[in-house]
């Protein structure tokens, strides 16, 4: 079953062609502490930006591995893209995908801030 998610003005939007995630990751390194991220990774060929690729605006920190993406609109990121051993990569905010209940999601918490 696929989920969808957006930015908060709506101008962004997004599928993922894979069941809702049970898990996900919590990491406590600047970027995504500041920004209260609760991060599931899926495979590249699994997303589909269905909206608002005009919209969106890279950030990079740090070792630059990570492209953040964010709306220009609103400011929020919805994913990032991202490479992993397995290959490309998206990390999905879950924080974005209304179907998901976050309270429910069993966390993993990463310790980003000693990377």
């Amino acid at each position: 079953m696929a989920y969808e998610g957006s930015c908060h003005c709506g101008a962004v939007t997004f599928s993922v062609a894979a069941d809702i995630p049970t898990e996900a990751m919590s990491c406590n390194c600047s970027h995504c502490s500041r920004k209260g991220f609760v991060l599931a990774f899926v495979p590249t060929d699994q997303f589909t930006l269905e909206s608002g690729a005009d919209h969106l605006t890279d950030y990079l920190f740090y070792k630059h591995a990570i492209t953040h993406q964010f709306c220009r609109s609103c400011g929020t990121e919805a994913f990032a893209l991202g490479k992993s051993p397995q290959g490309d990569m998206r990390a999905i905010n879950l924080r974005c995908v209304p179907s998901v209940d976050i309270d429910a999601l069993t966390i993993q918490k990463v310790d980003g801030a000693r990377f």
